[in-house]
């Protein structure tokens, strides 16, 4: 179990003075997130999911810790980088610049968007700046319109199969969940809601005792090795996000929603054998469509500890704190770095390292911070982010 004072601590000493030391970037602005063990740019290029995603921490601690000279220069490098370069003429934003902001990479997915809403809004809360609330909201707005609307994202499958991924939304739930501490708004309610019952509806399937992370439009099973492959990182993220939905609206029926998401994907994806939370696991026990199925990533340890510690608050069930310890001890002995700040990314399934890297396009300053701050803020050292008025574009 790791305390407010020590997570606090492990962010504010640690984490953010790693990412802003070796990561920001002097001469052109952003982070840099593929760094070494020690901090060392492996590759000048930069991941626009972790500008937004850092610009979001960064706003996040000036308003929720402390003002500090050296966060606020990072914040607005970060931000100034990505607002001028991750954005094509079409509106959509690119996923993958080079060092100097030109694009090597546009997804068709919206999560770009998605991080970049949350980063808006964020910083518009912490400078009280209607103009860019107004700026995220409609960014969010956009990515909902690219998830929803057909034809507005080029479909990964053919009509023979068509589907949908938990990804969409979970990232909504969570994005519309920054909007309500931030700058709030009716769009991000009724997003929250109508991805609450989305995810209760089509991905969570009792009948299995699983949080499917792809489905059929209409939310059956695809009996097809992608289609019976389970996230158990995606599944505990979604689990903590109900969770927060059933603190905020007091409501018993969605705290058992989430504590079932979490304990069907505890059953399945902790690791018996080696400790730790599995990357994939087939619905019904079979091999896996991923060949990486039995790897141990940095992100969904932090995701179940932080499901965890709010299935234990919200019910006082005193297996939901051990599941947390376990998986809390698991992880400081096999990711945490004893020479260098921040986690390792990627381990084998016995827990020794994969790869000694730090961060990519995919890893940088997002999950292990958000999972400082979400535990040291439950516990009540940091105070809790509240919605600034007068910003909402209602």
């Amino acid at each position: 179990m790791l305390s407010g004072e020590t997570t606090r601590a492990r962010l504010v000493d640690e984490i953010l003075p790693f990412w802003i030391d070796h990561g920001v970037d002097p001469e052109h602005g952003g982070v840099m997130t593929c760094l070494d063990r020690d901090g060392s740019v492996l590759d000048d290029d930069k991941g626009v999911w972790q500008q937004f995603r850092f610009a979001w921490l960064l706003a996040r601690c000036l308003r929720t810790l402390e003002p500090r000279d050296e966060w606020r220069n990072a914040l607005d490098q970060v931000m100034d980088f990505g607002r001028a370069h991750a954005f094509d003429e079409d509106g959509r934003m690119f996923f993958h610049l080079d060092r100097v902001g030109r694009p090597i990479r546009k997804r068709r997915y919206a999560y770009s968007e998605c991080f970049a809403a949350m980063a808006f809004a964020e910083v518009a809360a912490l400078d009280r700046d209607a103009s860019l609330a107004k700026e995220a909201e409609a960014l969010f707005r956009n990515a909902r319109r690219v998830m929803s609307e057909p034809g507005a994202m080029v479909p990964k499958e053919t009509s023979v199969r068509p589907g949908k991924p938990l990804g969409h939304p979970v990232i909504s739930l969570g994005v519309a969940q920054t909007f309500r501490t931030s700058i709030g708004g009716r769009f991000a309610e009724e997003v929250a809601t109508s991805c609450v019952a989305e995810i209760q509806r089509d991905f969570v399937h009792s009948d299995l005792q699983a949080v499917l992370e792809v489905v059929s439009p209409e939310g059956a099973v695809i009996d097809h090795l992608e289609g019976r492959q389970l996230n158990l990182g995606h599944a505990m993220e979604g689990a903590w996000f109900v969770l927060e939905e059933a603190r905020r609206k007091d409501d018993d029926g969605l705290v058992q929603l989430g504590c079932d998401m979490l304990d069907w994907s505890w059953t399945r994806g902790w690791d018996q054998a080696h400790g730790g939370i599995l990357n994939f696991v087939d619905l019904n026990g079979g091999p896996t469509a991923a060949i990486e199925h039995d790897m141990k990533f940095w992100w969904p340890q932090c995701e179940a500890m932080i499901a965890c510690r709010y299935a234990f608050q919200a019910t006082g069930d005193q297996r939901y704190r051990d599941r947390e310890s376990a998986v809390t001890s698991w992880a400081l002995e096999h990711l945490d770095d004893p020479e260098h700040p921040d986690w390792f990314g990627y381990l084998h399934r016995d827990g020794s390292i994969a790869s000694r890297v730090k961060g990519n396009l995919w890893k940088g300053p997002f999950h292990l911070p958000r999972l400082l701050l979400v535990l040291a803020t439950l516990d009540g050292t940091i105070t809790a982010p509240s919605v600034v008025d007068g910003l909402s574009p209602d």
